[in-house]
């Protein structure tokens, strides 16, 4: 089976939609697992209502878009079982290991007061791995680094103790729709962008997104055309434009005689594919015993897959 999981860092913006969460709804298996990753969100200093919200705004967006209730839940309401095995994976952990993890050495250089959570959390997501018995992991190049650690955890603990856990192996995610800022090309749309003139976020309102749109970043150059290294702004806009409508950009560059006209097709594309998203996710959020229950439910199954192997690691160790 697959884990995936998305950390409530921000809101949910278009290139989450396109690149990940639409393909989880349409392509995922019948034993996949997806989850809102928000103690993940918990490495730098945050607002703990903020965090909440965002979490039960994630956990919406997710059902909103398709994915089966019974294939979602959020790390947090597994805090018991994956503190429990995250505590005996450090012990099976070097710090050198974890000391090497890029994200660790990029984000903690220099900084006085990094948390102790930015060196650990990659033994966190070996916990979520480890524990729901995932033998896949679709993952980008920057987390690649972490599902290695979880294979050498694993690994060292069935070499050591005895066969527990699945060894996991990242798998490049299925091409989706590379989305970048609309106000600047040269980078990835972000959910935690501190400027949001250039997000598209899943529940922005329909004025709010053409607004955006028609804002966006082009060239000084005539005619549309797609050429992402030399036009990266109009290449954005045709990539968005053939994630919402299916076609090759370049194709869809040819129906174009100027960048407004363009413009307007993108909003109204894109208008149109989060719609019914934005309206059940706000249906979703309106009803907190339905969303409760949804989360409640999908905690205990997610506990009960993981269960014997947390007893298992327990007993081994000589803790249980």
């Amino acid at each position: 089976m697959r884990l995936s999981g998305i950390t409530p860092s921000g809101h949910p913006q278009l290139g989450n939609h396109l690149g990940a969460v639409r393909r989880w709804a349409s392509d995922g298996r019948p034993d996949d697992l997806y989850f809102v990753s928000d103690l993940h969100a918990m490495t730098t200093s945050h607002d703990p209502n903020r965090l909440r919200a965002r979490t039960s705004e994630m956990l919406a967006v997710l059902v909103a878009s398709g994915i089966p209730v019974e294939r979602v839940f959020v790390q947090s309401d597994l805090a018991r079982e994956l503190g429990a095995l995250t505590w005996v994976l450090e012990c099976t952990c070097s710090y050198g290991e974890a000391a090497r993890m890029v994200q660790f050495r990029e984000k903690g250089s220099g900084q006085g007061g990094v948390r102790l959570s930015l060196l650990t959390y990659p033994v966190l997501m070996a916990a979520d791995i480890l524990l729901q018995g995932a033998d896949e992991v679709p993952v980008g190049e920057d987390q690649n680094q972490h599902v290695e650690l979880a294979r050498a955890l694993a690994r060292r603990f069935n070499g050591t103790y005895g066969e527990v856990f699945a060894v996991p192996r990242a798998v490049l995610p299925a091409t989706g729709a590379r989305v970048r800022d609309l106000a600047d090309p040269t980078r990835k749309m972000s959910k935690s962008a501190r400027d949001a003139a250039g997000v598209v976020f899943v529940l922005d309102e329909p004025d709010l997104i053409r607004r955006k749109v028609r804002r966006a970043v082009t060239d000084g150059c005539t005619g549309v055309a797609y050429a992402p290294a030399e036009r990266p702004g109009v290449a954005n806009l045709l990539e968005i434009l053939a994630g919402c409508l299916g076609g090759r950009p370049a194709d869809l560059a040819e129906g174009f005689g100027s960048y407004g006209a363009l413009k307007e097709a993108v909003a109204d594309a894109v208008i149109e594919e989060l719609r019914p998203i934005r309206e059940r996710t706000r249906a979703l959020l309106a009803d907190p015993g339905e969303l409760a229950r949804i989360r409640r439910e999908g905690a205990a199954r997610a506990a009960e897959r993981g269960e014997h192997r947390l007893g298992s690691a327990m007993r081994l160790i000589g803790a249980g």
